[in-house]
C-alpha cells in the first residue's frame, strides 16, 4: 500500500506547482491582463459572432494538460470577443458588473490563501472583515448595526432571503399560502417573482399596485389594496418597493410606503440592488427619505460600488426571524460553534460553503477611499442627464420619464411605419456597429430602447459617441 500511495503522491504533487511555473504563469496572465485594460478603449462594447463561442468546446476536460498559451488563446476567441463587453464603457445595456482591478486582486488573495469565510471559528479575522463592511452598509442607509446582515452572490439571494424571513416571521403555515397577500410592482425585479416561486409561495396572492405618470408606486393604491384584502378576509404580509427600478431606474415613495407597512403591520423590503450605493452621492436624500423604515434592504456593490459580478447583500433588521430560518446546528461542526464573538454568515444564509467575497470590496474601498466612488457615480447621474436632455432635442426623439438616477429610455418616432418596429432595427444596427451596446424594454405595448449608464469607465466621449451613432444610424434607416 505504501507503494501504491508514493506512485499516486508523485502524480499528485503537479497540482502544486513550483516558484519557477508559478512565476511564468503569473508573467502570462499578468501580460494578458494588461493588455486587455491597455486596449479596452478601442475594443467593441458587443461582439456579434456567428459561431458564438462554439470552438471553446475543444478545450473540453480530459486526462492531458494543455499550454497556458493556448488556454488564453482560445479564451480570448470563444468567450472575450463574444457578446457583451462588461468592462467597456461603451456597455450601456444593463445595469452592469464594475470589474474594479483591485478587487481582481482581492480575490486572488482569497482564493490563494483559501480562507473560509463562513464560519467565525475557522476564519474570525475574514468573518469580522465581511461583518465590519456590512455594518458600514446599515450606517449608510439607516439600519441598526446589529441587523441581520450577509454578502450574497447579488441580489436575487438578497431577495429570496428576504421573502423567506419575512415568511415565517408572519408566522405563515402552508395552509394559510393561498390567503396571503404580496403587494408589489410590475417594475418589480423579475428575481422577486422567483424567490417568491422559490420560497414556496406559488400560491399567495401577487397585488400589482397601479403606478404612477412616472411608473412609481401609488401609495393610495397601495393602501386601497391591503384594507380590502383585509376586508376579505386575506392575509396581508409583505411589500416589495424599488429603489430604482431595473427598467427605467424609478424610485418608489419609500416613506409613505413604510408609513403604510408600519401601520398595517406589514414586512416592508425595498429592492436597492441597484441605487442603495447611490446614498454617497451628496444631494439625494429625498430619495432616499424612508429607506430606514424597511424591515429588510437589498444592495448591490456589484452594481453601483462597480466590483465584479457575484456581489450583493442583504441586511435583515430582525436577526431573530433570519436565524430561525436558516440556523442549524451539525454534529460534526460542533467544534465550530463555541466562542463566536460575531455572527457567522452561514448562521444567517443558504450558504454553507462560500467564497470570501468582502476582500474584493474591502480592497477597493481602502485603496481609494469612497471620493471617487461618490464623484463617478454622480458623474453617472449627470451623464444620464445630459443624454436624456441632448436625444429629447434631437428630431423626432421621444424620452420616457426624467431620469431620477442613472437610466434614461427614447425611441424613434419615423416619418413613416411601425414605430416599434423601427425602434428594433435601430437597437440591432447600434449592435452591428458594436461601438455602444444598448437595450430595450417594452411598457404597455411600446418599445422603448434603455440607456443604462453605470460602467465606471462611462464618461462624456462614451454618451456623444452613442448621440451620433443614433444620428447616423436613424438617418441610415428613414432613407
Amino acid at each position: 500500500m505504501k507503494d501504491k500511495i508514493i506512485a499516486l503522491e508523485k502524480m499528485a504533487v503537479s497540482l502544486t506547482p513550483d516558484a519557477e511555473t508559478r512565476n511564468e504563469w503569473n508573467r502570462k496572465i499578468l501580460e494578458f491582463s494588461d493588455k486587455f485594460l491597455e486596449d479596452l478603449e478601442k475594443k467593441k462594447a458587443y461582439y456579434g459572432s456567428e459561431q458564438k463561442g462554439l470552438d471553446i468546446y475543444n478545450f473540453d476536460v480530459d486526462e492531458d494538460p494543455v499550454s497556458l498559451e493556448e488556454l488564453l488563446q482560445s479564451f480570448t476567441e470563444n468567450i472575450e470577443e463574444t457578446g457583451i463587453n462588461a468592462a467597456s464603457g461603451g456597455h450601456l445595456g444593463y445595469i452592469p458588473g464594475g470589474g474594479l482591478y483591485p478587487s481582481a486582486l482581492g480575490d486572488y488573495l482569497a482564493a490563494v490563501t483559501n480562507r473560509y469565510a463562513g464560519v467565525f471559528f475557522a476564519s474570525p479575522g475574514a468573518v469580522r472583515l465581511e461583518n465590519m463592511l456590512l455594518r458600514w452598509m446599515c450606517r449608510l442607509v439607516g439600519f441598526p448595526e446589529d441587523s441581520a446582515v450577509n454578502l450574497t452572490s447579488g441580489g436575487s439571494i438578497s431577495n429570496l432571503m428576504a421573502v423567506v424571513t419575512a415568511r415565517e416571521a408572519a408566522g405563515l403555515k402552508a395552509r394559510n399560502y393561498e390567503k396571503a397577500v404580496i403587494y408589489l410592482s410590475e417594475q418589480a425585479h423579475h428575481s422577486l417573482q422567483k424567490a417568491i416561486r422559490i420560497a414556496g409561495l406559488s400560491e399567495a396572492q401577487l397585488r400589482y399596485i397601479p403606478l404612477d405618470q412616472n411608473l412609481r408606486i401609488s401609495p393610495e393604491e397601495l393602501k386601497n389594496a391591503i384594507h380590502e384584502d383585509m376586508k376579505n378576509g386575506l392575509i396581508p404580509f409583505f411589500i416589495n418597493a424599488s429603489l430604482g427600478t431595473t427598467n427605467t431606474g424609478a424610485i418608489d415613495p419609500l416613506r409613505e410606503i413604510g408609513e403604510i407597512a408600519q401601520t398595517e403591520k406589514l414586512w416592508f423590503h425595498i429592492d436597492a440592488a441597484y441605487g442603495g450605493f447611490f446614498k454617497l452621492v451628496p444631494g439625494l436624500e429625498e430619495k432616499f427619505r424612508g429607506v430606514e423604515m424597511a424591515n429588510s434592504i437589498t444592495l448591490d456593490p456589484h452594481k453601483s460600488l462597480f466590483l465584479p459580478f457575484g456581489t450583493g447583500a442583504i441586511l435583515i433588521k430582525d436577526k431573530k426571524a433570519v436565524l430561525k430560518v436558516h440556523h442549524y446546528l451539525a454534529d460534526y461542526m460542533q467544534d465550530t460553534h463555541s466562542l463566536n464573538e460575531e455572527t457567522s454568515p452561514a448562521d444567517i444564509s443558504p450558504e454553507l460553503t462560500k467564497h470570501f467575497r468582502g476582500l474584493r470590496l474591502w480592497l477597493p474601498l481602502k485603496l481609494f477611499g469612497l471620493k471617487p466612488f461618490r464623484a463617478a457615480l454622480e458623474e453617472k447621474i449627470y451623464l444620464s442627464k445630459y443624454f436624456y436632455q441632448e436625444i429629447g432635442n434631437m428630431k423626432r426623439f421621444e424620452t420616457g420619464p426624467e431620469p431620477e438616477l442613472s437610466i434614461a429610455m427614447f425611441r424613434y418616432v419615423p416619418e413613416n411605419g411601425n414605430a416599434n418596429t423601427f425602434n428594433e432595427n435601430l437597437l440591432e444596427e447600434v449592435r452591428k456597429d458594436g461601438r455602444i451596446f444598448l437595450s430595450s424594454t417594452t411598457i404597455n405595448g411600446i418599445f422603448w430602447i434603455r440607456v443604462a449608464i453605470l460602467v465606471y469607465r462611462t464618461h462624456l466621449k462614451q454618451i456623444q459617441l452613442l448621440l451620433e451613432i443614433l444620428k447616423h444610424k436613424t438617418a441610415e434607416l428613414e432613407a
